[in-house]
């Protein structure tokens, strides 16, 4: 009893943490948006500027409305990943939206959990729960880069081709910028933004290559750099560039179809256990119900859930290859 009054006042405070930040984030218009671009403009301005100062052009979010608890997640490293996080999945909201969630979840798996009286339960139905923010934006993120990857190729081509026509790098890249939709469109634009603001082109690769998640898009910023230090036909290293990620596509391509095999190994050898189990419930509720009503049924049930987790890591370390 006492586990549950406690249980519930956790939940009535997060809840009240959550409203407060989403009330927060309603209320902040577009005229701090604008006071925020006059300062920094007016930062600008001013004459012996550092060099640091340049990342006054860049945007600013604050992982929370409520002051204290944005200095909070400000301390925090791992915020900072949520924060990447949620920008690189291109989500609504901040960090603090987004951990005040999970808590919100979490408290209600635990609560939920709390009447089947086991502590691995609570924990259990808690963590999942809790989880279901974080896993939607991984899976957004996933989506989003998997399309730059796919985009890059083709971005590099018009470049090269732009390159070859008399363009400049920055032509180039504006060039993508207007024709490509998201998200390789608006990453080069901001790429290029910076670099028109004064940044140099080295750090604003940087910027680029570490707001995506994009291996490939390693090749072209290394080859960008060291044709600045060395020089040489920029727009051949860009075509070259763009064969040798084009390549590296098609090869993981060939090599998901062959490792499609274990994929679905691994699915049906998870799947099967809890269909055929609902299947003898169905049957015979009797005779499946020694697993739940029994030890030696829990301690086989328990043992059989760890065996498959230990199998679904180790199917996924086979057929997961680095390309």
């Amino acid at each position: 009893m006492i586990m549950n009054i406690i249980i519930a006042g956790v939940a009535v405070l997060v809840v009240f943490l959550l409203l407060m930040g989403i009330s927060s984030l309603m209320q902040s218009g577009s005229d701090k948006a604008e006071r925020r671009v006059r300062e920094r403009l007016r930062a600008m301005a001013v004459t012996g500027v550092e060099e640091k100062a340049i990342d006054l052009v860049l945007r600013e979010n604050s992982m929370s409305d409520v002051p204290w608890f944005n200095r909070l997640l400000e301390n925090m490293r791992w915020a900072a990943s949520l924060e990447k996080l949620i920008y690189q999945a291109e989500a609504k909201g901040s960090a603090g939206v987004y951990l005040l969630a999970c808590a919100v979840l979490g408290v209600i798996g635990a609560y939920a959990g709390s009447f089947s009286g086991r502590l691995w339960v609570i924990a259990l139905t808690g963590g999942m729960l809790g989880y279901i923010p974080i896993w939607r934006l991984r899976g957004k993120q996933r989506k989003r880069m998997d399309k730059f990857q796919q985009q890059l190729p083709e971005a590099l081509d018009l470049m090269a081709r732009a390159l070859k026509a008399g363009h400049t790098f920055g032509g180039g890249m504006r060039m993508v910028a207007d024709e490509f939709d998201k998200p390789i469109g608006p990453e080069f634009g901001k790429t290029l933004d910076e670099i028109n603001y004064g940044m140099d082109v080295d750090r604003a690769l940087a910027n680029l290559q570490e707001r995506v998640e994009c291996p490939d898009l390693k090749f072209f910023v290394v080859s960008i750099n060291i044709q600045r230090e060395t020089g040489g036909n920029l727009a051949e290293i860009i075509a070259k560039i763009s064969t040798l990620v084009r390549d590296r596509f098609a090869l993981f391509g060939k090599i998901r179809v062959l490792s499609a095999e274990g994929r679905v190994s691994a699915y049906i050898l998870i799947g099967l256990p809890f269909l055929l189990g609902v299947i003898l419930y169905l049957v015979n509720p009797d005779y499946i119900g020694l697993l739940w009503t029994r030890e030696l049924g829990l301690s086989m049930v328990y043992s059989a859930g760890f065996s498959m987790v230990i199998g679904w890591i180790v199917i996924r370390k086979i057929i997961k290859i680095k390309v």
